[in-house]
């Protein structure tokens, strides 16, 4: 903590209460190893109180069915602005940024990132920019911490297994073009992206995917704050992030 984090913490429980941020201090707190799941270890942040399920029912949670009912209507315009965009202009890609290692054969195109919408992505992806914005960004459910982009494997690329950093959001696949041969692994169990529908699962827990098909696999991937996070430890949680990487020269 830092008098910047003090003095944000302080102002969130002025307005929400002195209790609304106990969850957040608990994750605070050294020696919390006991709180999380096993195939959690890997992850830095675990806030508590969280369920701990890997596989979420992407209907399960009203704050976040609007957007996946959206996205799944809408898939066929989707996949063929993809398409286009990865045909016509692949400049717009870029080899994915993950932390564990910069992957070749890992594409992405970005349609929110640092905080914002990206505004090419209205014109390289229109209704999946349309859709994003309107029931993840305007609503608020999208975690500003982190992204929204198409994710391509090309074939033969595996994202080996590994914990993402904290629990307090999840990620959301639109499965928009699925070869044969494609899994995805969280938690040791195995599935399928069925085109055309959503698969979301929290990335704490240990996950890896794989592209053993003979063409791209693609999805749109959104990171979303876990739904039974409060908005004051959204709050939070921003404050406190947002400072870690301004000390570590990331901002």
């Amino acid at each position: 903590m830092t008098p910047e984090t003090d003095a944000a913490f302080d102002a969130i429980r002025a307005e929400f209460g002195p209790d609304s941020l106990a969850r957040v201090e608990a994750m605070l707190k050294p020696g919390r190893e006991g709180d999380r799941h096993p195939l959690q270890k890997g992850a830095k942040w675990i806030l508590p109180g969280l369920s701990q399920i890997p596989w979420h029912d992407p209907y399960g949670h009203p704050e976040l069915a609007p957007l996946v009912k959206e996205l799944e209507a809408h898939h066929r315009a989707i996949k063929s602005e993809l398409t286009e965009a990865w045909t016509r202009r692949r400049d717009a890609f870029s080899d994915y940024e993950h932390y564990l290692t910069r992957q070749h054969n890992w594409q992405a195109l970005y349609l929110y990132r640092d905080g914002g919408i990206v505004p090419e992505s209205a014109v390289t992806a229109p209704t999946a920019h349309r859709v994003l914005k309107e029931f993840a960004v305007d609503t608020r459910t999208i975690c500003p911490l982190l992204e929204s982009h198409f994710s391509t494997l090309l074939p033969g690329a595996a994202v080996p297994p590994h914990c993402d950093l904290w629990n307090f959001s999840i990620n959301l696949h639109l499965a928009v073009d699925i070869p044969e041969g494609c899994s995805l692994t969280v938690a040791g169990e195995t599935r399928s992206w069925e085109e055309g529908r959503c698969l979301l699962f929290d990335y704490s827990f240990q996950h890896e995917a794989r592209n053993d098909g003979d063409r791209p696999r693609t999805c749109l991937l959104v990171d979303l704050w876990h739904p039974e996070t409060t908005p004051p430890e959204r709050l939070a949680l921003v404050a406190l992030i947002t400072e870690v990487r301004r000390l570590m020269g990331e901002m």
